[in-house]
């Protein structure tokens, strides 16, 4: 063998070193500087839970110095009233029901009219909770309290509710009989009930959103029992 052939088959194996090396070192995801120490944790954490973690909810701590009559804050158990119940009307999108047969889950009542303006803006986001917790122990109850005559026809709702496209339970209150009883003064009033029927939160006209959403996500996280204890 020659010295021109010894030197290109020196070549040729140095090179094939090289490539392999090369291979060796960009086929391992473990090894490449491109990835970080946090997309290693995401990927890990997608593995093995399906989605990254929500880490985003932070409870709503109760105020203890709230009486039963607080609005827009959470109530304490210990310092929230019973629930009145439901006076008697008619209900669509559901059977007849009572607040009692819904104890165990956190219940929206909704105080509105469709002829009011300020009721109907607040239906997205009542539509985006029933959507996100029904399936979790949460309902929302409608009370429809007219304000005029016509509010008071039972097609006329009829077709508000297709409008809407509401599909929780709703109940009239023509008579205002439920109004008085949880002492309403404007529409649209919104009420959160804790798992044992207890009034936990109240807000008066649109927005606040974020706020109810985070009290529905607390009382769902509450236990029934420590509710139970603490309410004396």
């Amino acid at each position: 063998m020659n010295r021109t052939v010894i030197v290109m088959l020196s070549l040729s194996i140095a090179f094939a070193a090289t490539v392999l090396i090369g291979c060796s070192q960009t086929s391992s995801p473990a090894t490449s500087s491109e990835m970080s120490a946090s997309t290693v944790t995401n990927r890990e954490e997608k593995r093995t839970t399906g989605q990254v973690k929500d880490t985003s909810f932070i409870p709503v701590v109760a105020d203890p110095d709230a009486d039963a009559t607080a609005r827009d804050v959470l109530i304490s158990a210990r310092n929230a009233r019973q629930a009145p119940a439901l006076t008697e009307g008619t209900w669509y999108n559901a059977e007849p029901t009572t607040l009692e047969n819904l104890r165990g889950k956190v219940v929206l009542v909704d105080f509105w009219t469709y002829g009011c303006y300020n009721c109907i803006n607040t239906l997205p986001a009542l539509k985006s909770y029933d959507a996100k917790y029904r399936d979790k122990g949460f309902s929302i109850v409608g009370v429809e309290t007219p304000e005029f005559d016509s509010e008071k026809v039972p097609a006329n709702l009829k077709r508000a509710l297709a409008k809407h496209g509401i599909t929780y339970p709703v109940i009239t209150d023509y008579n205002a009989d439920t109004w008085r009883a949880y002492n309403i003064e404007a529409w649209p009033t919104i009420i959160i009930l804790d798992k044992q029927g207890r009034i936990r939160y109240t807000h008066i006209g649109e927005g606040a959103y974020d706020v109810q959403e985070n009290v529905i996500k607390t009382l769902l996280a509450e236990e029934s029992t420590v509710a139970n204890v603490t309410g004396g």
